[in-house]
């Protein structure tokens, strides 16, 4: 009994290891003998696709070890069998070389490309050639180069700036707040109302006016000066004194003073480089009329103003108050309002030295329609544009 069943297994073992190749007896509890009854071959000897659908255990895997008859090798049903592994290596004998194990599967869906063709990967890029790559650089080159098209008038930049801009500029307000003064009829140009938005103007011909009032576009500069006691009315001493160009040395632009003031007199003093409004301010012909407060002894006549007012006679001539009145009292102590249009050298001093009254301290408190204001002695600040405009009108600019 014992010498029959060792033959048999060297039977059974025999019969696993002959190329003849039938089913081997499944051996109860063994490992091997399962792999063996599944009919496949181990994980190295599979052949796996890498562009198709087919993975371990996949369609192309089972295609393979079927080993098709188009591919011209013997068909076996043994895991070892050299029909699987022929076909896997050595490819169909209608295509060329094929990568991988599956020649139809690498395309999506399993499809193979052209016969004949090498098969690639999914997800490897094909290289470009370098001319292609050339080429497309001087069709860059030349799109970015192309000359620049010249369009018509009709479609380039009109003449002027937008009167809002223009107005905005000047210091008016912001642009909407300009087409606000626009839309409300404020605005003229060269004596014409302006009722819509857009309308451009030359800031260096054209008169504009707002609500009257000429509006300084142009690059002109205006500065009221405190002038304080001790400055000479000029803009260089050539005796070295504190003057009026000291306080605009940083200006890059020319200015000039507009009229004068005593050495010991203070006040309110012009400084521009619009020749015509200067002209003009200091002209008899428009009496543009000056402020002074003047400190003096009393007691004083009841009929000063009057006296000053009729006219007091100089050595050139007759000059005469525009209005008098008496700002404070102290004891023998006043001070005193003057206003006049004249502007005649020490006028203020003369006129009331002549009415028995000589002036201890003199301060100009108005030029025309600018006031002095709490300005200090000595600060210069820049005029704004409706002051500007009104020292315009008062002249007729």
């Amino acid at each position: 009994m014992r010498s029959s069943g060792r033959n048999n297994r060297d039977s059974g073992r025999g019969d696993h290891r002959g190329a003849g190749g039938g089913t081997p007896r499944p051996k109860a509890g063994g490992k091997r003998d399962d792999k063996q009854r599944s009919g496949r071959p181990r994980p190295e000897e599979r052949r796996y696709d890498v562009g198709g659908s087919g993975g371990p255990g996949g369609s192309s895997d089972r295609k393979d070890e079927r080993g098709g008859a188009k591919s011209g090798g013997p068909k076996s049903s043994g895991p070892k069998s050299s029909g699987s592994r022929g076909a896997a290596a050595r490819g169909g004998a209608k295509g060329g070389p094929r990568t991988g194990a599956a020649s139809k599967g690498s395309g999506p869906g399993g499809k193979g490309g052209p016969k004949g063709g090498p098969q690639r990967g999914r997800g490897q890029v094909p290289a470009r050639p370098r001319e292609y790559d050339a080429q497309v650089e001087e069709r860059n080159r030349a799109r970015h180069n192309k000359p620049q098209v010249k369009t018509p008038k009709t479609f380039g930049d009109q003449e002027g700036e937008r009167l809002q801009k223009v107005l905005a500029r000047a210091g008016m307000g912001s642009r909407r707040a300009c087409e606000e003064l626009i839309d409300q009829a404020r605005v003229e140009v060269n004596g014409q109302v302006v009722m819509e938005q857009g309308v451009r103007v030359d800031p260096e011909k054209d008169e504009i006016k707002v609500d009257g009032l000429t509006v300084a576009t142009q690059s002109y500069l205006f500065f009221a000066l405190n002038k304080p006691a001790g400055v000479v009315s000029t803009m260089e001493d050539p005796d070295g004194r504190q003057c009026l160009g000291d306080y605009v040395t940083n200006r890059e632009t020319r200015l000039f003073h507009v009229g004068r003031l005593d050495t010991e007199t203070e006040g309110i003093i012009l400084l521009t480089n619009h020749g015509e409004l200067a002209h003009r301010l200091t002209h008899p012909r428009y009496g543009v009329k000056k402020t002074y407060l003047a400190a003096i002894q009393g007691p004083l006549p009841r009929d000063l103003g009057k006296q000053l007012k009729d006219g007091i006679q100089l050595e050139d001539g007759y000059a005469r108050a525009d209005h008098f009145r008496v700002v404070e009292n102290t004891g023998k102590n006043y001070l005193v309002e003057v206003t006049l249009h004249e502007g005649r050298k020490h006028i203020v001093r003369r006129m009331l030295a002549e009415a028995g009254f000589p002036v201890e301290r003199l301060v100009r408190t108005s030029f025309g329609p600018i006031p002095l204001g709490d300005q200090k002695s000595g600060w210069l600040r820049r005029m704004t544009n409706t002051e500007v405009g009104m020292l315009m009108r008062e002249v007729e600019l």
